[in-house]
């Protein structure tokens, strides 16, 4: 299990565990596939914090104070932010 801190951009087959600590409002958005649901949460564990995208269903599964673990995951940068994302090939447990 890593920590939050330890993550880059780039960063693929993350597995890591958080307490979300923040949650923000879910917003439509346009993409290649459609109209698409998401929101932005984060999560932090004694090493640092990151923002977690969630798409769809995934928005409904998690509330602030809920810990989750990320397996599989990946990281990426948008406006000179981390993001974290669980993606197609990930999965996201509420512990």
């Amino acid at each position: 299990m890593g920590k939050i801190a330890e993550l880059s951009n780039g960063s693929r087959k993350v597995e890591v565990e958080g307490k979300v600590v923040q949650k923000e409002q879910p917003r439509e958005v346009s993409t290649k596939f459609g109209r698409k649901k998401v929101c932005n949460a984060i999560i932090e564990d004694d090493s640092g914090s990151i923002m977690l995208v969630l798409w769809g269903d995934e928005i409904d599964n998690i509330n602030e104070g809920d810990t989750v673990k990320i397996e599989n995951g990946y990281v990426s940068e948008w406006k000179d932010t981390l993001q974290l994302s669980v993606g197609q090939y990930g999965k996201m447990t509420v512990l």
